[in-house]
């Protein structure tokens, strides 16, 4: 399994950037793919996450609002699309698939996670 996230990167507040996560290699018909970051010094946290049974979707509160999940199942791909992003949405951002069609925010209860992405909200 390969999970490649892409897209971060330098942003002024306000702004925007959307993320990609394009997975690879899982067989499981019941599965969800989460977005998570982890700021300097801070735990690893649940940003938002996508069912593949439903689509349904969940959403950190501090996101919410802003943050949008999104599937292309064609290219076995979900997106992160972050709008109004604030110098706090800066961290390093993880996507990560696992088996089971709900939506848990803990960190182990995730099967296989990408490498990583970076977003700098900065002016």
């Amino acid at each position: 399994v390969q999970l490649q996230a892409s897209g971060g990167g330098l942003v002024q507040p306000g702004g925007s950037l959307r993320l990609s996560c394009a997975a690879s290699g899982f067989t499981s018909d019941y599965y969800a793919i989460g977005w998570f970051r982890q700021a300097p010094g801070k735990e690893r946290e649940g940003v938002s996450c996508i069912s593949s049974s439903d689509g349904s979707t969940y959403y950190a509160d501090s996101v919410k609002g802003r943050f949008t999940i999104s599937r292309d199942n064609a290219k076995n791909t979900v997106y992160l699309q972050m709008n109004s992003l604030k110098p706090e949405d800066t961290a390093v951002y993880y996507c990560a698939v696992r088996d089971g069609s709900s939506c848990p925010t803990t960190i182990n209860m995730y099967d296989y996670w990408g490498q990583g992405t970076l977003v700098t909200v900065s002016s």
